[in-house]
C-alpha cells in the first residue's frame, strides 16, 4: 500500500499537515496537491481545529513542482505548447487560497529547501518558521517560467519590491539567516528544535480566542487596499463582532481576576 502523500493529524487543538514524499524532497505532484487540498478543507471545517501547522517530512519542506511527472510528449513544442497555467488554476491556486483564507492561524515550519511552488505554500502561512538548514529558492526563472502559486503577491509584501525582484529574476537561493534578515520568516531555530517549537506555537494559538484571531487576519488582509478612514471603519466593525464573543468576556474576566484566560474559541 502506498503511503499518503500528505499526513493529516489533529492534536492539542491544532491540525498538522505534513507533505510526505520525502524520497523526492516532497516534490509536488497531482496526488500531493489533491491530498493537500483535502487536508486544508478538513482543517477549515473541523471546529476542534483552532490552528494549523504545515511542514515537510524528511529533509525538505518542498522542492517545488515534480517536473519528472510530466510525460516527454506533453512538453509540446511551439506549435503544441504545454499549458502550465491550467495546472495552477486546477490544483495550486485553490490550495494557496484555501490556506490564506483559513479563519484560523496557520504556521509553516520550513525544514530544508522550500523552492518554487513549495516556497509559495510556505509563504501562504501567517507565521513562517525555519530551521537553520532551510533555504528558499524562486526556481522558476531557471526553467523559463513565471513565479506562481502566489509568489509574486507574497514576496513584495514580505521583503519589499527590490528584494522580490532580485529573488525572482536571479533565481538565487537564500539561507535561513538571510530569510530572517529580509523579513521572510518570523524566527529561525536549530533543525532539531524546529518541529517541537512549531508544535508548541500551534498549541498556543489553538488555545487563544479563535474568532479574535480570525478577525485580526481579516483586518490585515483588507489593510493594503484600504484608506486609513476605511481601515478605521473596518476595525470598528470587526471590534463590534469580537466584543460579542464569549472569549472576550472570559478574557476581561481573567484580566480582572489576574489569572490565565481559558478561551473556548467561541
Amino acid at each position: 500500500m502506498n503511503s499518503p502523500a500528505v499526513i493529516y493529524t489533529v492534536q492539542d487543538g491544532y491540525a498538522q499537515i505534513t507533505l510526505n514524499r520525502p524520497e523526492v524532497l516532497n516534490a509536488l505532484n497531482e496526488a500531493l496537491m489533491h491530498e493537500l487540498a483535502l487536508a486544508v478543507q478538513a482543517a477549515a471545517s473541523d471546529a476542534n481545529v483552532r490552528a494549523v501547522l504545515i511542514t515537510g517530512a524528511g529533509r525538505a519542506f518542498s522542492s517545488g513542482a515534480d517536473l519528472t511527472t510530466i510525460p516527454a510528449g506533453a512538453l509540446g513544442s511551439a506549435a503544441t505548447p504545454l499549458d502550465a497555467g491550467a495546472a495552477l488554476l486546477a490544483r495550486y491556486n485553490p490550495v494557496i487560497l484555501g490556506i490564506r483564507n483559513l479563519k484560523k492561524p496557520v504556521i509553516s515550519a520550513v525544514n530544508g529547501v522550500a523552492a518554487g511552488a513549495g516556497m509559495s505554500i510556505a509563504l501562504a502561512a501567517d507565521v513562517i518558521l525555519a530551521g537553520q538548514s532551510a533555504s528558499f529558492l524562486q526556481a522558476f526563472v531557471r526553467i523559463g517560467l513565471v513565479p506562481d502559486a502566489g509568489s509574486t503577491w507574497f514576496l513584495p509584501r514580505l521583503v519589499g519590491e527590490q528584494r522580490a525582484r532580485a529573488l525572482t529574476l536571479l533565481g538565487e537561493p537564500i539561507d535561513a539567516q538571510a530569510a530572517l534578515q529580509y523579513g521572510l520568516v518570523w524566527k529561525v531555530y536549530d533543525d532539531a528544535e524546529l518541529l517541537s517549537r512549531a508544535q508548541s506555537l500551534a498549541k498556543c494559538l489553538a488555545n487563544q480566542a479563535t474568532t479574535g484571531l480570525a478577525l485580526i487576519k481579516d483586518a490585515l488582509a483588507a489593510s493594503p487596499n484600504n484608506t486609513l478612514e476605511q481601515q478605521l471603519a473596518l476595525e470598528a466593525r470587526l471590534q463590534t463582532e469580537a466584543s460579542k464573543t464569549s472569549d472576550f468576556y472570559e478574557g476581561v474576566k481573567a484580566f480582572i481576576e489576574k489569572r490565565p484566560a481559558q478561551f473556548k474559541g467561541q
